[in-house]
């Protein structure tokens, strides 16, 4: 006589700081879950509260990093099957389907999926260039990987063994107004910089001045983000000038290591 295979219990894993706009409809698309663990990095809003309120357990952490911040987050859950989600992320309905048809067959050998994410920006899904398929992994067997490597910004999970792919989109709203996004940019692109900086990387002429416009033209024209209209235009603008960026804050971490050599000398 044959036996259905167990249904794996599902921790869904968020972090947070100053994200009481946003929390409510993140922690709603995670009801399907067996538990939902908040990390928040100290907000000064009421963010720990509605956590809890809508069931969520909550711990406090001093943020050291994105990507140590969700580690920590995957080591204290109840559960061995992790979902990971940002504050402003959302598991769309096609997407939960897909997770609980997986879950149905007790994950079928595989150590983690990923996912599409799909993009707002104002007002607008983008469905071309860069942004979109945008395909990350979230759902993940902690016994096989996690948030691993050194990279605490842009971070990304891993696993060692089979990946799969779900149907449906990880709904993701990243700006709350243009200035948010250019606020994002600054501290992405300095964390990025400080990255490379410490890997023995270095800036040059031809990466402030080629990577970018490649950015550019790859996401909007060879990749159709002129499909998305206005917004993919500045989305495709906006994410190349953060590029630029990273590269002119690597040169300025270079110059200052220099002269910070000379005055030991």
């Amino acid at each position: 006589m044959s036996h259905a295979p167990a249904r794996p219990p599902i921790s869904a894993t968020v972090i947070t700081y100053n994200e009481a706009d946003r929390i409510d409809d993140c922690l709603a698309s995670l009801a399907f879950c067996d538990e939902i663990l908040v990390v928040d990095s100290g907000s000064t809003d009421d963010t720990r509260a509605r956590a809890e309120a809508a069931g969520a357990r909550v711990l406090v952490r001093p943020f050291d990093g994105f990507r140590s911040q969700k580690q920590f987050a995957v080591e204290q859950a109840s559960h061995d099957w992790i979902l990971s989600l940002d504050a402003d992320e959302r598991v769309s309905p096609e997407l939960r389907a897909s997770i609980e048809s997986m879950r149905a067959g007790g994950f079928d050998g595989h150590a983690g999926y990923r996912c599409a994410r799909l993009s707002q920006y104002f007002g607008r899904f983008l469905r071309h260039g860069n942004a979109y398929p945008d395909r990350k992994l979230r759902l993940f067997d902690r016994r096989r990987g996690g948030w691993r490597g050194e990279r605490e910004i842009h971070e990304s999970a891993s696993v060692d063994g089979a990946v799969a792919t779900l149907d449906g989109d990880l709904l993701h709203l990243p700006f709350r107004s243009f200035e948010h996004q250019l606020a994002k940019g600054r501290q992405y692109s300095q964390m990025m910089a400080e990255h490379a900086h410490a890997r023995g990387k270095r800036a040059t002429l031809g990466k402030l001045v080629l990577a970018p416009a490649w950015r550019f033209w790859r996401g909007y024209l060879l990749r159709g983000g002129f499909r998305d209209g206005w917004p993919g235009l500045i989305y495709a603008y906006v994410t190349a000038y953060t590029a630029r960026q990273k590269t002119i804050r690597l040169w300025l971490l270079q110059q200052q290591a220099r002269q910070d050599a000379d005055h030991r000398e």
